[in-house]
């Protein structure tokens, strides 16, 4: 339960108009300990806000924040497969957060929101921020929602998002993807997951899914935007990437895009309005080392703005959970 002599502030501080900074002292206590502890209060938090950045405890290692996450969400963190971007996995199912080129941005996402099954609940740790940049901004899911242009909602509510990848050179090969190189295994968790696959020349992967792009939050019962349709499309790669991949390959072949549900093409025009939604509503802050930031994965969306110097995010998970369809 919530003990007031171990967490120093009265109220959550206010970043960009989100109260989401909760500020922490352990009185000395293993950090693990204050975790297990609290756990009840910071998901109440978590509850009423979907967003929280935790900053007074000290984490040190991949394994301490495996062990904290885990008191923190009450249950064992879940394993990341059926990847979209590189990490690395370190020990007790964390991972490094994705790992492109600190010049690049990553665009607002909520994890796994495309596919069928989906985290809800994600933690962060700065182990070490960036010398500039490096934000990881957030944005309410809910707001995105409301936000987004009532007939592109409808559309997109009524035909679903197809997710159309081919796995290669260009993008991550199918054995990183699924990790592991057997066929068989990939053709049952496809099986599994109502993912239509077929296998090419020169041992390639082709897989089609359709995901609903809105869903209602288990909990508080709430309409939210989730889907990766914008990030998927080949519309959100710069017009000279897009070319040269489309000649060099042709649009079937492209290493990842996105479709209504029934194969319809997507207006690029509504993927601008939508990016241009999250871009309005995302907010960020700077990286703190040890901070520790905890998401509902519906409410939340995030993203990583580019960055110098060496920056470490770590990143664990919980509570698979499945969408309608």
């Amino acid at each position: 339960m919530h003990d007031d002599k171990n967490i120093n502030t009265h109220e959550l501080e206010d970043i960009a108009g989100h109260k989401i900074l909760l500020n922490v002292t352990t009185s000395g206590e293993k950090i693990t300990d204050w975790a297990a502890r609290n756990h009840a209060y910071l998901e109440q938090l978590l509850q009423q806000h979907g967003a929280l950045l935790v900053r007074g405890l000290k984490v040190m290692s991949s394994k301490q924040f495996g062990s904290v996450l885990e008191k923190i969400f009450s249950e064992e963190l879940i394993n990341y497969t059926y990847r979209s971007t590189p990490r690395t996995e370190l020990k007790a199912n964390i991972y490094t957060a994705t790992e492109y080129h600190a010049e690049e941005t990553i665009p607002q996402h909520n994890e796994n929101a495309y596919s069928n099954q989906w985290p809800l609940r994600i933690g962060f740790v700065c182990m070490l921020p960036a010398d500039s940049g490096g934000e990881t901004p957030l944005a309410d899911s809910r707001r995105v929602y409301q936000a987004i242009d009532p007939a592109v909602r409808e559309e997109f509510a009524q035909r679903g998002v197809m997710y159309v990848r081919n796995y290669g050179d260009v993008d991550l090969p199918w054995t990183e993807v699924f990790q592991t190189d057997n066929k068989a295994v990939v053709e049952q968790f496809c099986n599994n997951n109502q993912i239509e696959y077929e296998w090419l020349d020169n041992n390639g992967l082709r897989t089609r899914q359709i995901n609903a792009a809105i869903q209602r939050h288990p909990v508080s019962d709430e309409l939210v935007w989730f889907n990766q349709a914008h990030l998927f499309h080949i519309s959100n790669l710069n017009a000279e990437t897009q070319a040269s991949l489309l000649g060099a390959m042709g649009e079937e072949h492209l290493p990842r895009n996105s479709y209504f549900g029934d194969g319809g093409a997507i207006s690029p025009d509504a993927l601008t309005h939508i990016r241009q939604v999250y871009q309005d509503l995302q907010f960020a802050f700077a990286w703190q080392m040890h901070d520790l930031l905890l998401l509902d994965n519906m409410l939340f969306t995030h993203g990583r703005r580019p960055y110098t110097g060496t920056r470490k995010v770590l990143v664990g998970m919980a509570r698979a959970h499945g969408g309608v369809n």
